[in-house]
């Protein structure tokens, strides 16, 4: 019986010697994040958008009528810490740009990092990492699902907008060091700079993007859809008198600023130390930077060669000229109409890149931005619209005074930061102050200031929920180690201003839908054209990309799939 049974077996097909199928994915993913973009800007401009840019994402894409983020405040380094980890600064405790931390007594920046050295730059530029997002990323988990085969790569002029959507596994992440020119990167990824690296910072773009003016890219009596050229709630470039077109760039870059260290002429060498004799940085607050931006990421798919390995890569691509030129001018600006129309030539060279080097209908990408912006608040008044600019230091000074008058002296506010007011805890518990009653005093204080119209005590927000409504927003960005004492809600249309009380240009991270509302288009490989009304959220974009790949979605993911994309 025994020879029976054993013959028997010897005789089932062997199932397991058959070959799989592979996973059906992409040959490439490409995250773009558009930073301050305005969800109406694709429609305001339409009419001087080619067809290769944002039309031809509409026209063959997916688009997303109504995404917003779910929390405050809306800044750069939570929004891109979101959209790639799927779930809010509550979870994955990147809670701004900066913040107080209060076991150090010392402000924060969001990817600093001393434990590493910068490579191809100066500390100061180099120094980061994506030490402090305590969730994985959608890139990390394609990294993971691959067995760490996948290239995973960020590209950035800002540091937080190439090293948070890379990832804590990233293949490499590059950004940009206006001292010298040059993209960066720190040892947290590689010891040294690639050689293609190296010879395309030799190249000297920058530089080369600087030594012509910046005019209008079409006859400036055609940007309709913008306010006058000389407006007073625009701010001037330093060495302009107005501003206006042209902004004769090779003047205003002639000379280096004060506040620009000397750099090494050759990067870690130790030798040669050479002040900088340009102001390289300036091609931040210009279109080109963008343009500089396209042309970093196009060598890097070139070199790299990403999409064209037989497995999926990922480029997590931010623009960042646009916050730069938002933040000085304004959306309303005729420098804010230039330099969308400019992008959207630059997406128009990216995705014809992608259709040569990986394959038309081969790259999956999706576009939407970290937050919007307000209207400038001048715009705002000249036109009869509800909106106001209050100043930070106003706002901390008034509480410190107030809690001086109330409880005697000393430094009682250590910081306010991202409309949030940090407490001396240790002082207050010298002087046997209940904490929860110092808060509540705090709040008291806060809403006798003009603009503010709720303050809401972090010990009353984590005793509490809210599914929708201010609170929401609150508490999704909320993470108690990092987050102050009392949060402040400033009024629709009022920006907190930091030239206050002249306020100029314009900024963001309210929980107003100006701020929130964002674009969201997904094109390429696996989507069918159509579009979306539906009520959807940027923290949704990571799990229907691991969706599309059929990968885990991020360890902290709160976002849920979005179904219409995904034909479901």
């Amino acid at each position: 019986m025994k020879k029976l049974l054993a013959l028997a077996f010897l005789a089932l097909p062997t199932l397991a010697a058959k070959p799989e199928d592979p996973v059906p994915r992409p040959r490439l993913v490409v995250g773009i994040v558009v930073d301050q973009m305005r969800y109406d800007y694709i429609y305001r401009y339409w009419s001087k958008y080619p067809a290769g840019g944002f039309r031809r994402l509409l026209g063959e894409g997916f688009s997303y009528e109504s995404c917003h983020y779910n929390y405050v405040p809306t800044y750069t380094g939570p929004g891109h810490a979101s959209v790639y980890t799927g779930t809010t600064p509550a979870v994955h405790g990147i809670i701004g740009n900066n913040w107080w931390v209060r076991e150090e007594g010392r402000e924060t920046y969001v990817t600093e990092d001393k434990t590493v050295q910068a490579v191809g730059g100066t500390a100061a530029a180099g120094q980061m990492s994506p030490r402090y997002m305590l969730s994985t990323t959608i890139t990390d988990e394609l990294r993971l699902a691959t067995n760490f085969q996948a290239k995973t790569i960020g590209v950035s002029m800002k540091d937080r907008g190439s090293i948070l959507p890379a990832g804590h596994s990233a293949t490499a992440a590059y950004w940009y060091d206006g001292t010298n020119g040059a993209f960066i990167s720190s040892t947290f990824y590689q010891p040294t700079l690639p050689d293609w690296v190296t010879k395309f910072n030799a190249a000297g773009h920058a530089a080369e993007y600087l030594a012509k003016p910046w005019n209008t890219l079409l006859p400036i009596a055609g940007y309709t859809e913008s306010s006058a050229d000389d407006v007073p709630w625009e701010a001037a470039f330093k060495g302009e008198s107005k501003p206006v077109f042209p902004h004769d760039l090779p003047v205003l870059s002639a000379g280096a600023p004060a506040s620009v260290q000397p750099v090494l002429k050759n990067s870690g060498d130790g030798k040669n130390p050479q002040p900088p004799t340009q102001n390289l940085d300036l091609i931040r607050s210009t279109p080109f930077g963008n343009s500089l931006t396209t042309d970093f990421a196009l060598e890097t798919l070139r070199q790299e060669q990403m999409g064209q390995r037989g497995i999926t890569d990922f480029l997590a691509l931010s623009y960042s000229s646009t916050d730069y030129v938002g933040h000085q001018f304004g959306p309303n600006s005729i420098e804010a109409e230039d330099t969308y129309l400019r992008l959207d030539r630059e997406l128009a060279r990216l995705f014809e890149a992608l259709d040569k080097q990986v394959g038309r209908g081969q790259t999956l990408v999706f576009l939407t931005a970290d937050h919007a912006a307000a209207h400038a608040v001048g715009f705002s008044q000249a036109h009869r619209l509800p909106g106001g600019g209050v100043g930070p230091s106003v706002i901390r000074d008034s509480v410190q005074r107030a809690l001086t008058r109330q409880y005697g002296a000393g430094q009682w506010v250590l910081s306010y930061e991202n409309q949030q007011v940090y407490l001396n805890r240790p002082l207050l518990k010298k002087k046997n102050i209940d904490l929860g009653k110092a808060q509540q005093d705090v709040a008291a204080a806060l809403l006798t200031l003009p603009g503010v119209t709720q303050a809401l005590t972090a010990l009353d927000l984590q005793r509490a929920h809210w599914s929708e409504g201010l609170g929401m927003y609150q508490e999704n960005g909320f993470y108690a180690p990092r987050s102050g004492d009392v949060l402040t809600v400033l009024a629709p249309g009022w920006l907190e201003a930091y030239a206050y009380p002249v306020v100029k240009g314009t900024t963001h991270g309210s929980a107003g839908a100006y701020d929130t509302h964002v674009p969201l288009l997904f094109w390429g490989w696996g989507v069918k054209h159509g579009e979306s009304s539906a009520a959807v959220h940027t923290i949704d974009i990571a799990p229907t990309i691991a969706q599309f790949l059929h990968i885990q979605e991020p360890s902290g993911c709160s976002g849920v799939p979005l179904r219409e994309v995904l034909g479901r």
